[in-house]
C-alpha cells in the first residue's frame, strides 16, 4: 500500500492503521480489498473526509492520498511529506503534527 499526503492546516487529529487491504482512519475502517488491478475507486464513492483523491490499485499496490493535518508550527517534513510505502500491518507512522507541544490537535 502506498499513501501520499496533502498537508493542510487543521486542528483535528489523524490516526491511521493498516490491516491488509484495509485502513482504519480515526476509528473507521475502509476495506479496499475489492479493488482489482487497474480499478479506480472515485473519491466521492468513499465516505471519508480524510481521503483527498481517488483510490487505485496499480501493480498490485493500493495507492491513495490522505489529508495530513498539521499545526501552525509544523516541521518541513510535515509540510512537504514524502509518500509512505507500507509493507506491514499496524499503526501508520505519520509526520509530526508540529514541532512544539503548545497546541495539540483535537481528536
Amino acid at each position: 500500500m502506498q499513501i501520499s499526503f496533502t498537508p493542510m492546516r487543521l486542528d483535528r487529529a489523524l490516526s491511521v492503521s493498516r490491516q491488509g487491504d484495509s485502513l482504519t482512519i480515526n476509528g473507521e475502517t475502509f476495506d479496499f480489498a475489492p479493488l482489482q488491478e487497474g480499478d479506480v475507486l472515485p473519491r466521492a464513492a468513499v465516505a471519508c473526509d480524510w481521503l483527498a483523491a481517488d483510490v487505485t490499485r496499480e501493480g498490485g499496490v493500493i495507492r491513495l492520498t490522505l489529508i495530513l493535518p498539521h499545526g501552525p508550527d509544523a516541521p518541513e517534513a510535515t509540510r512537504f511529506p514524502q509518500p509512505l510505502s507500507l509493507t506491514g500491518d499496524g499503526p501508520v507512522p505519520l509526520p509530526a503534527y508540529q514541532t512544539t507541544a503548545t497546541e495539540d490537535p483535537v481528536p
